[in-house]
């Protein structure tokens, strides 16, 4: 099987939780792809798949409007202040997805919590959520990451990403991702396909251990 396209749609249409987390990370993203996690976020709240909602605690930069105005807006979705919390972050000057991925692993670790949702919309989930994983294999392997893409919105509309530079249709964006997990695995700042796997099919065999289910 292609590990691409295995990881791809694992990843896409992760196993359903059966428990809560101990929070849900939105990745930074731009207005315009704003509503994508938010929608998303609104459901883990109200279906009880996490209590608490993660921001990163960043001044508006690289197409990121800043923590301000995205708490405002889940406030809007009808969120509590109780229900929003912040990853710090110190010393950064602009924003990329593993400088994301760092700060929320190591919170996650320094605060104990083992298990975390990562919310990004679909265009970027994959290389969101590898990146998460690469920074986790790293400094904290213990953790059972799970992936619960964004809201889709239309894919033929012209959209902002990367770090507010590109421009392009969504349904395009999915090629540049795919493009920059190639350029970030040969420099070494992102794990494999096959390692990425490997940690999902160890993450759901421990849950099966833990749930007494038989492997198969």
């Amino acid at each position: 099987m292609n590990l691409t396209i295995e990881l791809l749609t694992r990843i896409l249409c992760e196993t359903p939780l059966d428990r809560p987390v101990d929070g849900a990370y939105l990745y930074c993203t731009t207005i315009e792809n704003q509503d994508s996690v938010f929608q998303t976020a609104k459901k883990l709240i109200s279906h009880s798949f996490a209590s608490r909602i993660y921001l990163l605690e960043a001044e508006a930069m690289s197409g990121y409007p800043g923590v301000n105005q995205c708490r405002k807006r889940l406030r809007e979705y009808g969120l509590s202040e109780e229900q929003i919390a912040c990853i710090p972050i110190a010393g950064a000057d602009s924003l990329n997805t593993l400088i994301e991925s760092q700060a929320l692993v190591r919170f996650f670790r320094d605060q104990g919590f083992r298990s975390l949702v990562v919310v990004s919309p679909p265009f970027h989930q994959l290389r969101a959520f590898m990146t998460a994983v690469t920074v986790a294999l790293k400094v904290y392997p213990e953790i059972s990451i799970y992936s619960i893409p964004g809201v889709a919105l239309p894919w033929l509309d012209p959209t902002i990403h990367s770090q507010g530079t590109l421009k392009a249709q969504r349904r395009q964006l999915i090629q540049e991702e795919l493009n920059r997990i190639q350029t970030y695995q040969i420099k070494g700042d992102l794990a494999g396909f096959e390692a990425v796997l490997n940690y999902l099919n160890r993450r759901d065999k421990e849950i099966l251990v833990k749930t007494n289910n038989p492997i198969t």
